[in-house]
């Protein structure tokens, strides 16, 4: 059965407890850093940041608000564009685990060129994989896959003190992800969950998606080359298993 996040970023207070047990458990290295007038910290995701929990400051009604934003990948559920665009040069690079539905950078993007992860890169409507200038491999959040295979949560999870963060089975997040959106939208009435309907991580978000940061929610890019042969050979990939 396809495993799901679900983050209701309403009960997230910034602690940042996920993205450290995120490094922890990936031993990732240190990530130097200047001051950059956010409390933002690193700027961005990168090779030895899968979790980053971002910070967006609002002036509303005269008052200032802060929405916190837990990034990682989504895992998309129906044919990731990652690895629509990935097995166009190289088949298993980007695999999708059967047992779980977790979407998972494979030792063969070392495989792959500059250009070519650029092109996978492009095509992830999140903007979510990065390039490891080092090892050469395409990175990104592997939702701890190893956790989930031991009958564990992911670290994120795990750590996670105010409940803002669940995991387990898609469709007891989905109806999880309802009962907390009737809540929230109790107070916001405009609140919504984020692209629930194809995702592997779900979020619910209080406010206009747009005021998270600019790959809050779903965004088209123009039909780069992956984009291109993938929209042509998929069908005939349909019919021949």
């Amino acid at each position: 059965m396809p495993k799901c996040i679900f983050i209701d970023t309403t009960r997230c207070t910034a602690c940042r407890g996920c993205q450290v047990a995120c490094k922890q458990w990936h031993d990732h290295e240190a990530v130097p850093t200047l001051q950059t007038g956010t409390h933002q910290n690193p700027p961005d995701l990168n090779p030895n940041n899968f979790k980053l929990v971002r910070f967006s400051e609002h002036k509303l009604d005269g008052r200032v608000h802060w929405l916190f934003f837990p990034e990682q990948c989504r895992h998309c559920q129906d044919n990731p564009p990652c690895k629509d665009a990935a097995d166009e040069f190289l088949e298993g690079a980007i695999i999708i685990d059967e047992s779980t539905g977790i979407v998972i950078c494979t030792e063969k993007t070392k495989e792959l060129t500059k250009e070519q992860c650029e092109e996978i890169i492009d095509a992830c409507p999140y903007n979510i994989p990065r390039l490891n200038e080092k090892t050469k491999e395409l990175t990104k959040c592997d939702m701890c896959i190893d956790r989930v295979h031991a009958g564990l949560v992911p670290m994120c999870v795990k750590s996670c003190c105010t409940g803002a963060m669940n995991f387990g089975e898609r469709e007891d997040m989905l109806k999880l992800a309802d009962e907390h959106l009737a809540y929230v939208q109790k107070t916001f009435p405009d609140a919504e969950l984020l692209d629930a309907d194809f995702l592997g991580v779900i979020y619910l978000v209080s406010h206009p998606r747009e005021m998270y940061h600019e790959y809050a929610k779903r965004e088209t890019h123009p039909l780069n080359r992956a984009d291109f042969l993938a929209s042509v050979t998929k069908p005939f990939r349909n019919i021949l298993g």
